[in-house]
């Protein structure tokens, strides 16, 4: 009797596993396709920026370089307020950056968690979905990062290093000298993969 009720408790167990694992699939395909119709309609709003970026560039100083204390600019997409893009060849992504993090916005899009691509100080947050930022673990240095925000300004970026960071420790996440921060959940949820950045100057 005892043998059959450890059964049953297994087989329930699996089915719960097997329930969990296609309901985290399902997110995952939701979560990137919300993001990739951002990226559309990002890229159509600023599809008229570089013509203005070109005649700025030879007339004057960007903005933020004058100003690096600003805002970051934003651009409504589907309901959210986005800072702009973030392109990581290596993995194939193209998501929006959404302007303020949440729980609920998380599962739309990275967000930025602090800090400004002005400042050089930028941490973004993703989901650990598999289209978002689960490969970000599978980085190496030397990687390139690129985001470009809402105004069509490109911030170019190699990967300097990565590195683990426990789930609570904030203290961590934004201590040191870093361009951008990139950070999504571990596997196990317990702790943070923390990919360290550097602006490429040109």
């Amino acid at each position: 009797m005892k043998g059959k009720i450890l059964t049953g408790a297994g087989l329930l167990l699996i089915a719960a596993a097997l329930l969990l694992t296609v309901y985290n699939i399902r997110e995952s395909d939701r979560a990137g396709a919300e993001s990739e119709e951002m990226v559309v309609r990002l890229e159509s709003l600023t599809a008229a920026l570089p013509e203005r970026l070109e005649r700025e560039k030879k007339e004057l100083v960007p903005e933020y370089k004058k100003n690096p204390e600003m805002e970051m600019p934003t651009v409504e997409v589907n309901g959210q307020e986005c800072v702009g893009m973030i392109e990581i060849p290596a993995l194939g992504l193209k998501l929006p950056v959404i302007s303020e993090w949440s729980d609920a916005k998380l599962k739309k899009a990275p967000c930025r968690y602090s800090g400004s691509a002005y400042l050089k100080n930028m941490i973004i947050a993703g989901h650990n979905y598999r289209t978002h930022f689960s490969g970000i673990k599978r980085l190496n240095p030397g990687d390139s990062v690129v985001f470009t925000d809402a105004d069509g300004n490109v911030f170019s970026y190699e990967v300097a290093e990565i590195e683990t960071v426990g789930g609570y420790d904030i203290e961590k996440m934004e201590a040191g000298d870093w361009d951008l921060t990139l950070f999504t959940c571990t596997n196990k949820g317990k702790a943070r993969a923390a990919v360290r950045c550097r602006e490429i100057e040109e």
